[in-house]
């Protein structure tokens, strides 16, 4: 038989792909919710991590240093998708404080929605740790100060009474977090942190605080 048409000795060995680092870095955090989906919060280490995404050891900590690192990493992470979604929305939606609460609301419960279950346990992770805790809060005061900034042109002075801003927060994340857990719809959710939102703003704006 004819060598001519042969095109080598045999199969040529696949090549691991090398991903840039901000690819890798992608690829653990979308591993780390899974296992947050799947087994939980409790179940999530840097040695599972690494053997659930095919990586050596070094490389997860590398990105994250420790444990209490990851779990920031995955909130700074939501957070982004978050503030994200919510400023293309502002930014889409009429000038009106109907449109600006509609908007506020939906994007909080939706990106919520959009990462799932595990959402709570991740928050319920960084509540358990002083380090975690100053992180979350430096999150939260970040979206507190951009609702401040949206709503205050509809108050008299330009100004909403920071208590009222964190209630605010506070419906925000239960109401969420419910409609996550499916103790509510999604509908339920957006709605009633859209009327405590008016209901907010228009007790700022008669001074009834």
């Amino acid at each position: 038989m004819s060598s001519a048409g042969k095109t080598g000795a045999g199969p040529t060995p696949s090549r691991r792909v090398r991903l840039t680092r901000q690819d890798r870095l992608r690829q653990l955090l979308d591993v780390s919710w899974d296992i947050i989906r799947e087994d939980g919060t409790d179940a999530l280490t840097l040695g599972r991590l690494a053997e659930r995404a095919g990586v050596t050891k070094p490389v997860v900590y590398d990105h994250f240093g420790t444990r209490n690192g990851l779990l920031a990493a995955l909130y700074q992470a939501f957070d982004v998708r978050q503030t994200t979604v919510m400023d293309a929305a502002l930014e889409a939606s009429e000038p009106t404080l109907a449109e600006r609460a509609r908007v506020i609301a939906a994007s909080y419960v939706d990106c919520v929605l959009l990462q799932g279950r595990e959402i709570p346990d991740v928050l319920a992770a960084l509540a358990g740790s002083p380090e975690l805790g100053r992180v979350k809060r430096t999150y939260q005061v970040a979206f507190i100060e951009k609702c401040r900034r949206v709503l205050a042109p509809f108050v008299t002075g330009n100004d909403l009474d920071v208590a009222s801003l964190w209630a605010m927060l506070g419906a925000a994340d239960a109401l969420s977090h419910a409609s996550a857990m499916g103790d509510i719809t999604p509908e339920q959710a957006k709605n009633e942190l859209f009327r405590t939102i008016l209901g907010m703003v228009e007790r700022n704006a008669q001074g009834e605080l």
